[in-house]
């Protein structure tokens, strides 16, 4: 019996992702990938079959193996990129979120720190149709990507699941943390709120610094503010 509405309720996190994983099909200028994430291998393979069967336009459709890092099962789905795609895509989500019954479905592209509502004019701003533009827009999003940020030390995997964003380095205890802001840097300072706090957050700043790498760490009330660059992260530890 296939999935019916509400039958993967509860199951599946409401913030999926576009263009952040490899194709299998070919070259991703000329593939899109949307993945989603579920808390069950079942559920998983479930969501993987009701897509093959369901839409003409899927490619392919594949589920991991095992639990990822972040502690969830992905299922990957890949479509041409192509002028129909942004449509395409609304037609898929559409039916995921009757599955999932999840009405606040959001989506981020190539890894963005931010999530985005689906709509088709925030598919049509982010996601190139063309594969021409592809690597342009990679190249785009590339400082606002949570793999790239944090790039000047030896972490073994980062994980940002809805707002839960998740660092592991080999032999250390995995660091969780809840996102909070991220953006330029001299923005974020200006939005801050909380009291900065120097004397007695020091030992933690030192921590983070030789756990996660060489980074301007800062503190105000419960909030961590961490640069690169142009670029700054704010989140409160978990």
């Amino acid at each position: 019996m296939g999935l019916r509405q509400g039958d993967l309720r509860d199951m599946m996190h409401n913030v999926f992702e576009i263009d952040s994983f490899a194709s299998k099909m070919g070259a991703d200028k000329d593939i899109v990938t949307v993945s989603f994430s579920l808390k069950e291998k079942a559920p998983a393979n479930d969501l993987m079959e009701f897509i093959e069967k369901g839409y003409e336009f899927v490619l392919d459709a594949d589920v991991t193996t095992g639990e990822q890092s972040d502690g969830t099962y992905k299922v990957f789905v890949e479509l041409p990129r192509d002028r129909k795609v942004h449509e395409n895509i609304l037609e898929l989500i559409d039916g995921v979120k009757k599955l999932s019954e999840i009405e606040n479905l959001k989506f981020r592209y190539y890894k963005n720190w931010r999530s985005k509502d689906v709509s088709s004019e925030t598919l049509e701003e982010l996601v190139p149709n063309d594969p021409e533009k592809y690597g342009i827009k990679v190249e785009e999003s590339r400082l606002d990507n949570y793999k790239e940020f944090f790039n000047k030390g030896f972490l073994e995997n980062i994980d940002l699941v809805e707002d839960r964003l998740t660092i592991q380095k080999k032999y250390k205890d995995t660091l969780v943390f809840e996102f909070v802001d991220f953006g330029d840097t001299v923005q974020i300072y200006n939005n801050i709120e909380g009291k900065f706090d120097l004397m007695e957050s020091y030992p933690e700043i030192l921590f983070l610094t030789k756990y996660i790498g060489d980074y301007n760490i800062s503190k105000y009330g419960d909030k961590l503010v961490f640069e690169n660059g142009s670029k700054a992260l704010v989140v409160k530890r978990i």
